[in-house]
Parts: structure tokens; sequence; C-alpha cells
């Protein structure tokens, strides 16, 4: 039982009836499991000196009332009377002016985070980088010195994988290490604005819940466009917050407002006004209301009175009723900002009014939690552990609040450029400081984290090193993509790429058993390893080239009429375009002839704009079925998706192709365009391969011992074999030193 301390007087404590030792323990014991909290029995508490007086008069035993309930046996009432050592000592006691003592241990100052900006002083040593400056100051109150930084090789490493997100080729390695001038290469990194938004986007796509490859179905919109443009053109922040919650340029992301559309009966507190509420407060606030949308918060000081109140800034109708856990309370509010000393009030009830309100209430120059928030998350990403720790949670202490508050402040006299933050972070020492692996129950800082590579980066560094990217098969052409623009795989699902159906601000990057299957037997890592050995040995053969293409089809026919001369078979695929639910979605071939004969015989009927096609070839979306065909010169019929699988919780998304061979499920359409990195010149040379992907994969030499095993690994009867070239690439990306921004 917790008992809270009044004030003590100056009497000496008693040496044989000390307070803390000996009626502490009684009346936290005996008395306060009744007369204690908010309502104590009687009204009378024993929490406090002042209280307890009630019932006491110092100097006088005689006259208390408490001393003659204790004696009579009236108090405690419930398990037995107090001995008669322990009414003596309360008699002592009570006789000697009933002094008191401090049982607990002081409490620290309560932590209120600061809602406007401020600037502290930086600190006055011989650091150059503000942020050096800072963190030197922190190490001597922890009397600890600045370590030493990586090396040139893992310096660069580090700033590629952070800036490109992927990992530098051996020639961009080299030519670091030969400069030496850190600076330079961060500007060089950032100069590539292509490489560096393909990196970038995946971090943005995660705070705003986009996606590529994705069925967008219902409301929901995809923002890439716009969210591509904005950091290739190093947008400000403050301007890309305005867009994303006050769109109103054509050109403008209003996906992000709109939400997820959860299909069917929601919770009230999912409603898009709501998700506008929820996700715009945590992005750009650090605040989670998730819980205060169904009630007052448990987790933190939100109410629910305050998440509906931001929500009105959002909804169609300026006044919204509350609903509690989705009973409706009754209460109604119009909107307000969640700081109202920073708040803008709107200048109407117009829900355009009311938005650039909320636009203006998020980035005014006096909302410090914004500029807060957006540093942390940056200082975050870039050293794997937040100045706030929890990301979503502003309210808490930094560990250094000085840095923190600084960081904002100088971000925003810089006109919110993420890029100078991410400069000005990367130039110090301290972000080359060695990576630490330790995890501390109380966390000081000691240097970056050791952090593993995200689904994004480990899938662009595998196809840096070997060359085999992956390609957009959206258009009429297929074109080299990174893998942020294509729908996730296995691996990178496993890998910690979310189903971005709600804000993600941080991943988990704990290994996992599903990981483990996935870089051991699956099927995504298998072909891009078998591809990037026969690319790296010049045996890689070119796709064969489609006959026909239905492009996506979501609803209808199309005809096909195609001159298969020559052909010994025909390949018929049902690609998978972006369906939402694959397996509910019907689709097939109508009527095919060949050279005026049925292909095959029936095996359905489809129905298109209403009409039936009987005789239709209906197989699974994402089937590929062949037929031996010879002497044979012209292939007709039409291709169609069934009317009965346009309900939008299916939401079909198909595309037909015909080949005379098998086909490269990973290149149906001609590639066109460079890939975003150079590729690496095919070779035989054991010695030139070993060398080549040790420089791409760990930005070093391997090691006499490394070599020889890498020699054995890659050769059979002294000549590179494709299946030893692709055993060396799994055992380099398996390495931890691939694996992990050290």
């Amino acid at each position: 039982m917790r008992l809270a301390i009044g004030l003590g007087l100056s009497l000496p404590l008693l040496a044989q009836v000390d307070f803390a030792t000996t009626i502490h323990p009684i009346l936290a014991t005996r008395c306060a499991p009744c007369h204690s909290g908010l309502k104590p029995q009687a009204g009378f508490s024993v929490e406090t000196r002042e209280s307890i007086l009630r019932s006491i008069k110092p100097f006088k035993p005689d006259e208390s009332v408490l001393l003659r309930r204790i004696k009579a046996g009236q108090m405690p009432p419930v398990d037995g009377k107090l001995t008669d050592s322990q009414i003596a000592d309360v008699e002592k006691w009570i006789a000697k002016g009933a002094p008191w003592t401090n049982t607990l241990p002081a409490e620290p100052p309560l932590w209120i985070a600061p809602i406007k900006p401020r600037t502290p002083p930086v600190p006055a040593n011989q650091m150059s980088n503000p942020i050096d400056k800072f963190i030197a100051d922190y190490f001597a109150r922890h009397e600890r010195p600045f370590p030493d930084v990586v090396d040139d090789a893992q310096f660069v490493r580090r700033a590629t994988l952070d800036i490109w997100g992927m990992v530098p080729s051996p020639e961009e390695t080299k030519k670091f290490i030969a400069d030496n001038d850190r600076g330079r290469l961060i500007d060089s990194l950032l100069s590539d604005r292509k490489k560096y938004a393909g990196h970038w986007i995946s971090f943005w796509n995660d705070l705003l819940r986009n996606d590529q490859g994705v069925n967008y179905a219902g409301t929901r919109k995809s923002i890439t466009p716009w969210l591509k443009g904005a950091l290739e053109n190093n947008m400000p922040f403050n301007e890309m917050a305005s867009a994303l919650l006050n769109p109103v340029k054509p050109t403008d992301p209003d996906g992000f407002l709109i939400g997820v559309n959860w299909r069917g009966d929601i919770n009230a507190s999912q409603t898009p006004f709501m998700q506008a509420a929820q996700n715009s407060a945590q992005v750009f606030l650090g605040v989670n209301l998730k819980c205060a949308s169904c009630h007052d918060s448990f987790i933190n000081k939100y109410k629910l009175q305050q998440s509906y109140a931001l929500a009105a800034m959002f909804a169609d109708t300026s006044d919204l009723e509350l609903v509690r856990c989705d009973a409706k309370t009754g209460r109604h509010t119009g909107p307000e900002f969640l700081f109202p000393e920073v708040a803008e009030k709107p200048a109407s009830n117009s829900l355009a009014d009311r938005r650039k309100a909320a636009a203006l209430s998020f980035t005014s120059p006096e909302d410090g939690r914004f500029t807060r928030t957006l540093v942390n998350r940056y200082w975050q990403r870039l050293f794997g552990f937040g100045l706030v720790p929890n990301v979503d949670d502003m309210d808490a202490q930094p560990w250094d609040d000085d840095l923190l508050d600084w960081l904002a402040a100088d971000f925003a006299q810089h006109n919110y450029d993420l890029q100078y933050l991410i400069r000005l972070i990367m130039t110090s020492r301290t972000y080359g400081l060695p990576a630490v692996s330790e995890k501390f129950p109380d966390y000081t800082f000691r240097g970056p984290k050791l952090r593993r590579l995200t689904a994004e980066q480990f899938s662009d560094s595998l196809s840096e090193m070997t060359g085999e990217w992956r390609v957009s098969q959206s258009g009429e052409k297929a074109a080299y993509a990174r893998e942020w623009e294509l729908k996730p795989t296995s691996l990178s699902r496993a890998m910690g790429r979310p189903i971005r159906d709600q804000v993600f601000t941080t991943r988990e990057d704990a290994a996992t058993t599903l990981q483990a299957l996935e870089l051991v037997n699956g099927d995504t890592l298998a072909i891009v390893l078998k591809r990037g050995a026969l690319r790296l040995l010049g045996d890689l053969p070119d796709a064969p080239q489609n006959l026909f293409d239905s492009r996506r089809m979501n609803q209808g026919s199309k005809p096909l009429n195609i001159d298969i001369t020559g052909a010994k078979q025909l390949w018929l695929l049902v690609d998978d375009a972006g369906c939402y639910d694959p397996s509910r979605t019907v689709a097939g071939w109508i009527n095919l002839q060949v050279d005026g004969k049925p292909l095959a015989p029936a095996t359905g009927i489809l129905t298109t704009d209403k009409v039936k096609h009987e005789g239709s070839i209906i197989t699974p979306v994402g089937s590929l079925v062949m037929y031996p065909i010879e002497g044979l010169t012209r292939l007709t019929g039409a291709v169609g998706v069934d009317d009965g699988a346009r309900s939008s919780d299916i939401n079909p998304n198909v595309r037909f192709f015909v080949f005379t061979e098998k086909p490269d499920l990973e290149r149906l359409l001609r590639v066109s365009g460079d890939p975003p990195t150079v590729l690496p010149k095919p070779s035989r040379d054991p010695k030139v391969l070993i060398d080549q992907l040790y420089w791409e994969a760990l930005s070093r030499r391997p090691n006499p011992r490394e070599a020889a095993v890498a020699m054995k690994l890659l050769t059979k009867d002294g000549k590179v074999t494709q299946g030893g070239l692709e055993d060396l690439i799994w055992s380099l990306v398996m390495h931890p030193e691939f694996q992990y921004v050290q």
C-alpha cells in the first residue's frame, strides 16, 4: 500500500519509536486498507499527517480519539486488535507530537512536452557540427568519451543505403575511399534525386498508407505520382503536409484524407473522417488517437471529445455527435485543433475552410510538435532509435530534449528542407559512429543502432549486385523497376513490407521464422538467384515475345485473331493484374479455334456484358496452359471477364497473353529504358566474380580464407558453374555484414 507523505515537524524522533519503521507499517497495513484513497471510510484518511490530525492531538494521547478506539478494540475492525506493544508505540508517538517523516523516495518532476518551438543554446565545445556539440555534451554528462568513427568503406555503404536504399557499386566505394570527403559524398548521393526518391518513398508510403501494385478497391486512391514528385523536387515538408491535409489543386494528393474502405459495417471509430483525424495526428504530431476514438484514452491524455473535434475539421458536417464504443452519447462538438494555443479558427463552417484551418494549424510556425515529430522520425530512421523512443508518443520525454528542440527549430529555419535535415545529420561525426547492437533497459545513446536492411533495401541491393531487376508490366511496355514500384512478393512481405491499410511509422526488424523459410526455400529469392547468376555469366536468354496482349481487363470481352504460322505450341496465360480476390475472379478464353476448329473441349460458360458464351475455357487467374499444335496458321476467338466477378469485394483485374513458347513470367512484355543502376559486366573469371561480388555485397575484398572458400564453392574442375555462382550470391546475402546497416 502506497502511503503519501505530509509535511514533517521539526521535532526529533523518539529513538525507541521511529515513525518510518514502527508507526508507518501499522498505518499502512492495518489502517490504510479502509482509510485511504479517494473515498476513505467515514471520511477519515491516514495518508497524510494533516488528515490524521482529525483523530489525534499531538502531545495529548489521552485526548486522541484514534488511540481510544485502538485501545477499545474498535479499530481496526478486522484481523484482530493491535498488539500491546503496537498500542504502546502509537501512544508514545502521539505523546512526542506525532512526528512524521518522508518514507517514500522523491518522485522525478513530471515531464510536460512543449507545444511551441524552443531554440536552446548550442553547447560550446570543440566540435563543428551542432549535432556533435550536443552529443559531446551528452557524452560528457554520462562520463563517456566520444568514440572514433567507422572507416571509409563502411561509411560509404551506410550512407548509400540510407540515401539510395541500395549497396554502392565497387566503383563508387573505391572512388569515395580515394576522395575521403564525407560531405562531398553525401552531397553527391543527395543530388541523384531519382535514386534518393526511390528509397525514401518507401518510408513515406508506410506513413501515408500508400502502396504500389495493390488493389485500391472502393474509394481509396493512390498518391504515388504526387509523392514521387514531392521527393524528387525536395518539396518543403510544411508544403507537403498542407497539400495532404488541404488538397485544393488538381494535382494535390486527395487520397490521404479519403482513408481505407474496410467493406461492410465498421465501428464508428473507423469512419473516413475519423481515419483522417487519427492518421494526421499520428503522422504529423506523434499523437495516438486510436483509443481516444472510442472512449477517453487509457494510454495517454487525449479525450474522445478531442478526437471528434479534430475529425470535425475533415468531416462533411461541422457538427459531430460523439459516439462512445459505438453508443451515441447525445454530446456534440464542432471543429477544434488538438492544441488550442496554436489553432487556426475556420473562417466558416464549410469543409473547404475547415480543411484550410486544419492545414494552417498543423503547419503553424508556432506548432513545435509538427517539426519535432518529423525530426524525430528522421533521426529514428537514420539511427535506429528516436530521440523520443516511441515516435508516436511525442508527449514522452526525449533522451536529449535540447538536441530535439534545436533540430526542430533549425529545420523550420531552413525552410522545412528534408534534404538539408538529412545532410545535417549524416555529415555529423555522430552519424559516423560504430553501430551498437546491445539492448539497454534504460536507453543511453552510444551510437547508431545496428539496423537490419528493409525489404526494399534487401531486394534492390540484390538487384544491384546481379543486375537482375524486376520489371513493371502495367502498360504497353515493361520497364525496369525498384522494389517499391511493384506488387509485394512473399519475400518482401516476410521481410517487413507492410500491408499499408493503416499508418506504419516503424517496422519490426527482428528475424522471424517466416523470413528464414523465404530466404532458404522461397521461390522469389530462388528465381532472382538463378536469373542473376545467368546474367552475371552472360547466359540469360532473351524473354519470348507475346503474340497477343489484351491489356488490363475488369469487364467485358475482346476478340483475338492472330497468325500462328510455324508455331508448335500455344501457351495461354491468364495473368493477375491486380485482382482484389483472384480466387473468386472468373475469366477465360471464349470459343477458341485454330484454323476454324475448336482448340479444346468446352469447360464452362462465361457471361460478359450479360451475354453468355458457351464453350469457354475457364481457368483460375494466374494459370498457364499449353496446347501442342503444328502446321496450323491462325488462332481466333475472344477473351473475357465474367459479369459476376464485378462485385466490389472481388474487383477483377486480369490480362490475357498468348505465346508460342513458354513465357518468362517476369518479362511478359518487351523491356524498355535503362535499369536503376548500371548493370555489372558479365564474366566467367572466378577471381573477377568473387572480388566484384564481395565489393558489391560487403564493400570490401574477401580475406584469404573467404576467397578460398568462395573459389571452392564457385568452380568445378576450374570452371565457374551456374549453381556455384547462385550459392556464392546466396551465401553473401545471408551474411550478417550484408543484412545489416553497420
